[in-house]
């Protein structure tokens, strides 16, 4: 699979993966806290504190963003990848109820319903599934 990203894209991704990977640690937060304890306790700058946290704050949020559109984008191909193998499974299955193709349209009651055996109302006439390119 090709990876579409650029390269720097690539090389902030990974900062932000290894950033964020370290930020988890329960290590790096209880030093943090000590950080932050030891701050005040030597009567430092409140303000470079406070504006180090917000920046880090938003940091770390993007890097929680990036993470979860990476994992959509790779779940939204799979699931495509898994419907497209089961469709091409059922249509080739002599046994298998024609209804059964193409019921991602239909409501989970209808769903569990042709799960069960029984009838069910006609679905949606079907699009053609989208090809991923990534």
């Amino acid at each position: 699979m090709a990876d579409e990203r650029g390269p720097i894209q690539r090389i902030g991704c990974h900062i932000s993966d290894v950033v964020a990977d370290f930020s988890a640690d329960p290590l790096a937060q209880v030093g943090f806290i000590l950080l932050c304890v030891l701050w005040f306790a030597l009567g430092l700058n409140v303000n470079i504190l406070t504006a180090a946290l917000s920046i880090m704050a938003i940091t770390l949020t993007q890097m929680v963003l990036n993470s979860q559109r990476e994992r959509e984008r790779d779940a939204h191909r799979r699931d495509v990848a898994l419907h497209a193998k089961l469709d091409e499974l059922l249509l080739a299955s002599r046994r298998a109820r024609d209804e059964i193709a193409g019921i991602e349209e239909l409501e989970v009651e209808e769903i569990e319903e042709l799960r069960n055996g029984g009838p069910v109302t006609e679905p949606a006439p079907r699009e053609p599934l989208p090809v991923v390119s990534s």
